[in-house]
């Protein structure tokens, strides 16, 4: 164990004085006690701070709201288990048998929480100052990609600033109903606009899916609307 943990070391370029915290940041909770949960929560506020932090200065022109995109475009699931594959961090998580056994080291959710867990290990073992530089190391290329200039909106995102930029009231999200089993759920979602007067309705696999998809048609409605009163 001790020669991986010196390859992972390696690899994300910062050597542990407490080899405890690494090995703890690499335990998933279903090895029991002493595992990596309490880690995930100090990495996952310690990766939002810096990379907020780190877009602030890069993009002085960027709006709040472009800003808290971008940030969330860095830090959300996928991108941290796309980083957590890039490191091989499969090949170091402690898993249970279960776990293992259904291939948990290639789970998004499990590569996601294990690199947070190492960035608090970081954190905890250094300060803020080198967690900092490492995130940074990290995420270099991710970095220099990154603008606001080409996120695409999501059409909840988009619905809502349209609606506040026309000082209109915010649209409502409501579950009319579901149906089908449990893992193969169809949930129909209303999407209401008060002024202009708007109802469209949207089904999707999931909840979050049917109100980006009633979001898209409101936004259609309401550019119609606007259209024939201009």
């Amino acid at each position: 164990m001790n020669e991986q943990l010196s390859n992972l070391e390696k690899t994300i370029a910062y050597k542990f004085k407490d080899k405890a915290l690494l090995e703890t940041a690499l335990t998933h909770r279903s090895m029991g006690h002493g595992n990596n949960e309490r880690l995930e929560y100090l990495g996952d506020a310690a990766l939002g701070f810096i990379i907020t932090d780190s877009i602030f200065e890069k993009f002085p022109q960027a709006t709040e709201g472009e800003l808290t995109r971008l940030r969330a475009s860095l830090v959300k699931g996928e991108t941290l288990a796309r980083l957590g594959r890039d490191l091989g961090l499969g090949d170091y998580i402690k898993l249970g048998p279960g776990e293992r056994k259904s291939g948990g080291w290639r789970r998004d959710s499990i590569l996601a929480n294990t690199f947070e867990a190492i960035i608090g290990a970081i954190y905890l073992d250094a300060d803020m100052e080198v967690c900092r530089k490492c995130v940074i190391s990290l995420y270099q290329k991710l970095l220099s990609e990154a603008s606001p200039d080409t996120l695409s909106k999501d059409p909840k995102t988009a619905l809502q600033e349209l609606l506040q930029s026309r000082r209109l009231d915010l649209p409502v999200y409501s579950v009319l109903s579901e149906r089908g089993d449990a893992h193969d759920r169809l949930f129909n979602v209303e999407c209401t606009i008060i002024e202009p007067d708007i109802s469209v309705q949207a089904e999707g696999r999931s909840k979050r899916l049917a109100e980006q998809l009633a979001a898209e048609k409101a936004l259609l409605e309401l550019e119609k609307k606007h259209n024939k009163i201009q």
